[in-house]
């Protein structure tokens, strides 16, 4: 589970349109929070938002994997990895996590 300062930075320049995110390093990953709300971790430079009965769909149309941070144990199948290709648009990366939030809200 490392996590490279190149790919911490592109992460947060993409989600700089959101209000009150912040970082905290975790089991060799990093989580990602907004106003204290976790919502994603990162491991092995890849990006895993927290999805929900109301959002997993479009990761598994997407063939998104759940996080597995360690090969001898089982996924953890509440974080998705975020395609590559929404990641690289900040508006649509920006889209699933707030979909992630509200539905974080509404659970």
């Amino acid at each position: 589970m490392t996590v490279s300062e190149n790919f911490i930075e592109f992460v947060l320049d993409q989600l700089s349109q959101l209000d009150g995110i912040s970082t905290r390093k975790m089991f060799g990953g990093l989580a990602i929070y907004q106003y204290r709300v976790i919502f994603a971790l990162i491991s092995d430079d890849m990006v895993y938002l927290k999805v929900y009965k109301t959002t997993i769909e479009k990761y598994l149309q997407a063939d998104s994997k759940p996080l597995q941070p360690f090969p001898n144990r089982p996924a953890v199948k509440s974080y998705y990895e975020v395609p590559v290709d929404i990641l690289e648009d900040s508006e649509k990366f920006t889209k699933w996590v707030e979909e992630s939030l509200f539905a974080q809200k509404e659970k």
